[in-house]
């Protein structure tokens, strides 16, 4: 946010920035969800919905997971939130109690320490590396367990801030473990849809006790509009109904008409989707050039997390220097790993292919 607000005053002054600092979507959301939404709002009213959304998107969503993963889910045990972050609120209360240990991963998105601390929860962030191709494992839960139990883990793959996604297997392995000691599993399938190599998978296929959290944040490029879904236990969706009415009421009804619209409008997205991949090649192959040759795996979302520690172990330094200097706003990693995050550095893809052709010759001349 440092680096966000930074970059706002440098273009008041004048000055070009180019934007890989923030976490999504340049393309606005699809056509057909904003006609949805025109149509809606000339008929006139839009009020509450049901706490767990509205019927027809729910329906839906459920044949969305028939779709893409084969996958058969009830309507009934589908939730729809106002984005994916009250999605994490709600589960959090819904299926924990404080004082609980829930592990995450590291490097790892930090809201998810933020949310945990704020509800009386504990977080317990585990290092993640090239061992275990930066993903969590059964043995990493393991020896976290010898210092107090573990009630609950969470998994976003692909991830944010690396893009990394774990095997199918590798996430087969892992919601099995958590299955025989009952341990719940909450898995952040947010950036499904776009990845670029591998195979993804829903924890869906493995248990029908795997939460799941998801959201039209990312693939479907309506980050402003608040609006995501759960995939929900049968003994968790009564909590979580009771809990929205309290919260929340329901989701944006209108929100909710347009990501029902949204669903159907693969073709567009994919376009977006295409855009992405031309920009990841082009800086997969390029910062290396200019000497950002340690990056994580990329195998979705929209970000590269690279190592910057042969230019400075301090990420906040680096990329205020890298703003005032090259024109170039990005995250630095201190947020995502408290532990490594000093020598790490995220980059965003999801902007213009000339933005990015144009951040690398900035960078470059920056470093040279």
């Amino acid at each position: 946010m440092e680096v966000l607000g930074e970059a706002g005053r440098l273009e008041a002054q004048g000055r070009e920035i180019i934007h890989m600092e923030v976490g999504q979507p340049g393309a606005p959301a699809p056509l057909l969800a904003r006609q949805a939404a025109i149509k809606a709002l000339e008929v006139g009213r839009i009020g509450y919905t049901e706490a767990l959304g509205l019927p027809g998107l729910r329906a839906r969503l459920a044949e969305h997971y028939k779709e893409t993963y084969n996958v058969e889910v009830p309507a009934d045990r589908i939730a729809v939130t106002a984005g994916s972050s009250a999605g994490f609120n709600l589960i959090f209360l819904a299926a924990f109690n404080p004082g609980d240990r829930i592990v995450l991963t590291s490097p790892g998105y930090p809201a998810y320490r933020n949310i945990l601390k704020a509800l009386g929860l504990v977080p317990v962030e585990i290092e993640v590396g090239v061992e275990s191709r930066w993903c969590l494992t059964p043995e990493h839960l393991e020896e976290a367990r010898k210092s107090g139990p573990v009630h609950g883990v969470l998994v976003a793959s692909p991830a944010n801030p690396t893009g990394t996604m774990m095997t199918p297997e590798a996430l087969q392995a892992l919601v099995s473990y958590c299955d025989a000691e009952d341990i719940w599993f909450v898995s952040d399938e947010i950036y499904h849809g776009l990845v670029y190599q591998g195979t993804q998978e829903t924890a869906l296929r493995t248990s029908n006790r795997a939460i799941v959290i998801n959201s039209f944040s990312k693939y479907f490029c309506m980050t402003g509009w608040r609006i995501g879904w759960m995939v929900l236990p049968d003994e968790l969706v009564r909590p979580v109904e009771k809990l929205a009415q309290s919260l929340y009421i329901s989701a944006p009804e209108l929100s909710q008409i347009a990501a029902q619209a949204a669903l159907d409008a693969t073709d567009e997205l994919e376009q977006v989707k295409a855009g992405y991949a031309r920009n990841r090649e082009l800086l997969l192959s390029g910062l290396p050039v200019i000497g950002f040759d340690r990056l994580l795996p990329v195998d979705g979302a929209f970000y590269i997390y690279a190592d910057t520690s042969r230019f400075s172990n301090d990420s906040l330094a680096f990329t205020k220097a890298m703003l005032a200097e090259a024109g170039v706003a990005a995250t630095p990693g201190a947020d995502f790993d408290q532990t490594n995050g000093d020598r790490h550095t995220r980059f965003s893809f999801a902007g213009t292919h000339e933005n990015m052709a144009l951040a690398l010759e900035n960078l470059g001349n920056w470093l040279k």
